[in-house]
Formats: structure tokens, sequence, C-alpha cells
């Protein structure tokens, strides 16, 4: 019985962000039929999910044509048993694998009463031949990516957010996809300081000529990748050093500068500067602010809803606002409508309409994710963690969204991403 059952995947095995269709064959019509799925990640930790399906007409269960009657998510989504996976361990966070270099298995089950099959489904961050190094110079602290195939090829650099450390699995994904990617962490990492207060901005353009001269990316191209605080961090650096950013790519970005916030040493405090230049803060937007409050935030409230009333100081924004028309390069923006960490969707407007203020002459597009939270990444991973202790405070924080709005805001986002740099790297071949 157990033969008349096929549960099969295709790709079986392919990255990350290639969807896949997911099939069951051999059910007797509109028959009932249980799927789920495990994977193991990060510290060994099992990852799940499971939806009820009623089968077609055929007997047959597409995922990617039928939504679950019930289960861990709704709708049709034919990588809904991935996106939909919450841990054993309700403190586990991290859904990739320990090694980046290595795939994730996981395994599918259906179970009705006509029998029993099983698959598995391979997703992979890195292409095969994908290589990483870790990258102490110049006082530098990352770890590159390089493509398999021979170069030269265009390059990127990626900051993470408040939480700090290297975004290696973007920088891996980004290398899959013919790009020389730098994770370069600029706090929380061996040899920098464990907080983001007074973080100076000439170290992200020795981060920029070192890729440069090490790497000699196509064409001199490198692009600029933020999330969060990186986001906001990409936008600025590309203001103050234009001729060294081919592109930027900005998640979740702000408009405006900010303080040290929630990664901010506790001796200088959230309201202290994050960003120096020339050894001298950066003015942001809680400096001489008339109208900004933690209260509410402190008070267990979403951590957007402290920064929206930052905003409501019009002299304030103006001193602290990020002077994008300087830039000159193509700008990607993503953002959520949900996003509770601060208002990214707005912010992003800013940025747009200062753009267009300024009649700005690149390339600029703003994917905004209606009801998607702060963590957008890429496709197909689970999108279930949206609150989380912050890296650095510890205390608990969400991101906002839920997690079908987010799944399809990172299948999206990525959608636009790979595209944009496709055309950005092709018109600065051309210029």
């Amino acid at each position: 019985m157990d033969r008349a059952l096929s549960l099969r995947v295709d790709p079986v095995d392919a990255l990350v962000d290639v969807p896949r269709r997911i099939r069951l064959e051999g059910l007797a019509p509109h028959a009932r039929v249980a799927l789920s799925a495990r994977t193991r990640r990060v510290g060994g930790v099992d990852w799940r999910s499971a939806a009820r399906f009623r089968a077609d007409a055929d007997g047959v269960v597409d995922t990617g044509v039928l939504a679950p009657e019930d289960g861990s998510y709704s709708g049709v989504s034919a990588m809904g048993l991935i996106w939909s996976q919450s841990p054993d361990d309700a403190q586990a966070s991290n859904v990739f694998p320990d090694d980046l270099l290595e795939p994730l298995e996981t395994h599918l089950t259906a179970e009705s009463d006509g029998g029993r099959a099983q698959a598995v489904l391979i997703q992979r961050v890195a292409a095969a031949g994908v290589s990483r190094e870790d990258v102490r110079e110049d006082g530098l602290v990352g770890a590159l990516y390089r493509p398999a195939s021979p170069g030269p090829h265009p390059a990127i650099v990626i900051l993470n957010g408040s939480g700090g450390g290297m975004n290696e699995p973007r920088a891996a994904l980004y290398a899959s996809h013919g790009y020389v990617a730098l994770a370069l962490a600029y706090f929380k990492a061996p040899g920098l300081s464990d907080y983001i207060s007074n973080t100076p901005l000439e170290y992200f353009k020795r981060g920029l000529d070192w890729v440069r001269a090490t790497q000699r990316p196509a064409g001199g191209f490198v692009a600029l990748n933020g999330q969060s605080r990186g986001g906001e961090l990409v936008l600025l650096l590309a203001s103050l050093f234009p001729d060294d950013v081919s592109a930027v790519v900005a998640y979740v970005p702000g408009a405006v500068v900010h303080g040290g916030q929630n990664a901010s040493d506790p001796a200088v405090g959230r309201d202290g500067p994050a960003w120096l230049l020339d050894g001298k803060p950066l003015v942001h937007i809680w400096n001489d602010n008339r109208t900004a409050s933690w209260a509410a935030f402190d008070a267990g409230q979403r951590h957007e809803v402290s920064i929206r009333t930052a905003l409501e100081d019009p002299e304030a924004v103006a001193r602290a606002r990020i002077p994008v028309e300087r830039i000159r390069a193509p700008i990607i923006l993503l953002s959520g409508t949900d996003d509770a960490a601060w208002p990214s969707s707005l912010y992003s407007r800013m940025v747009v309409d200062a753009l267009r203020a300024h009649d700005f002459p690149y390339d600029c597009q703003w994917v905004d994710a209606p009801e998607g939270g702060h963590a957008i990444v890429f496709p197909y991973i689970p999108t279930t963690g949206i609150t989380h202790r912050h890296p650095v405070t510890g205390r608990l924080f969400t991101g906002g969204g839920a997690p079908g709005p987010n799944a399809l805001s990172n299948e999206n986002s990525w959608t636009a991403i790979k595209a944009f740099l496709a055309r950005a790297v092709a018109d600065h071949a051309r210029a």
C-alpha cells in the first residue's frame, strides 16, 4: 500500500531561493492526507510544520495548487510547509545551517488511510564551488564569499543591523548568484566593539577600498547592501562617499540618522551617537528633539511607536535627514507596512520623495510589502520568528508582520533585488 503513494519534490536539490513543486499522487479521489516537514537547523534544533489537505478528483495534492484545510499555514503556497516551520526549542531563531557551505535537508512525510510516502527537499545557501574566507586586514572584520566561476565578478558589501555581527547567509547567496560578497562586521564581532555607539564611518570607506584593491571587481562595481540600521547606513555611506558606491540595496532603511538605540553602549546611552565622521558624532534624530519619547517602548509597545514620536519634530527631522540626493548610484528600497521596529515604509517614502524633489537621475525602486514586517530576508525560509530577544539588550523585540505576509515579502523583494542588481551591473559596464 505504501507504494501506491508517490511524494515528489521538483527540483529536489537547488539553492534556497528556488521554489519547488511538492506533489503527492496515488490518493483516492478527495481523500484527506497529512503532510509534514522537518528540517534540522543551527544547533541541531528541529524545525517542523504540518498541514492537512483534501486531494483533488484525481487523487493528487499539489501544494502550489491546493490550500490546506488546516495546519501551520493557510492559503495556496507551494513552499508553505517551509516558511511556516517553527522550532522545537522556542528559544531558537537561526534558520540557517551551522556551516553555510553545507545544505539543509527537509524531510517531507505524507500520511493517509491509503498509506505513507516520504521525500527529501534540499536547500543550499551556497552553490557548489562557492568559497569562504575570513577577512582580518586593515582593521576590517568580515567573511568573504567568492563565486565558483572565474572572475572578474561584480562585488557587494553586506552590512548587518542592530544585532551586529556578519550577515554571512546573504553573502553566501549573493556569491551563488555571481557576486564577490563581503559580509562586513562593524560591531559585536571578534576584535570589534560590542556596541554600535561611536562607530567611525571611515571604517566602511576602508572596506570599500579593500574590496576594490584586493578583489578587482568587474568594472570596479561595488554595491552596498544593508538591513535595518545597515539600511540607514548604506544610504548614509552612499551620500558621503558617492564615488565609491555603484548601487544601494537598502532593506527596511531609515531616512534619518539615528542614535545608538538598542545596540548602544550602556556607558554612552541609547540617545548617544551611533556614527562618527572625522571623529565627530553625526547629528541624529533624538538630538534636541522636542517630541521624542521612549515612553511607549519602555511600556511594552512596539519600538516603531516611539520612533514616530521623534518624527513629529520637523526641525529635528530636517537636521538628521540623510542627504540621499548626493548619491550617484541606483537605489532599491525594501520595506513593510507593518514594520514594528521602525516605520520603514514611511522612511522609504521620505527617501523617494527627496530623490524626486531633486530630479534624481538614477534608477530608484521601492518594494513595499503589504502587512510585511521588519525581517525581510530571502525566500523559502521560516518566517514564524516574529518576536525574539534582541542580540545586544536581550530584551524581547518584535519585528511585526505575520508569517504569511513576511514570506511573500521575502519572495517579492528578492526577485526585485536580483533584477535591480543585474540592471545596475549592466548599466555600470556601459557607462
